[in-house]
């Protein structure tokens, strides 16, 4: 299912490109590495990823900065975008759904469960993960206004 599949990972932390690299490789996925959001921003232009995994916490323009741009872009809104990120507050994923993302993982995660988690994003059309998304969000804001 992985094969031939592209992902980017954007991170600024070498050990973190490194592990999902090592991980997704072995999976079958084709890696492409970002090391802030603007270099994120050129390799989505240039390799067409189909699904980002994204930092929050990154210099030049950070991973809400990313995906807000992802999904404002006529040509790059349909990319699924996977937050992997230490921001583990509620509003932090409340923003990162609210903003469009297809899932959101927090730090430290399992190397072995990215595969997964990629997977399962990459098989659920667009409606399907809006409606996921949507019921997430009210959710979490349940959570945060009982």
């Amino acid at each position: 299912m992985s094969e031939g599949r592209k992902v980017l990972v954007v991170d600024d932390e070498p050990d973190v490109l490194l592990l999902c690299r090592v991980n997704l490789e072995f999976e079958g996925y084709e890696v492409i590495e970002a090391a802030d959001g603007e270099a994120a921003m050129q390799r989505l232009r240039e390799d067409q990823p189909d699904v980002v995994l994204l930092d929050v916490m990154m210099p030049k323009m950070d991973g809400w900065q990313v995906l807000h741009a992802i999904k404002t872009d006529e040509e790059l809104r349909s990319t699924p975008v996977v937050m992997l990120t230490a921001k583990v507050q509620d509003q932090d994923q409340i923003r990162g759904w609210s903003e469009g993302a297809a899932d959101y993982i927090t730090k430290p995660f399992s190397p072995l469960a990215l595969s997964q988690v990629l997977q399962d994003v990459l098989a659920t059309d667009s409606e399907d993960e809006e409606r996921r998304r949507q019921m997430i969000l009210e959710k979490l804001q349940l959570l945060q206004n009982p």
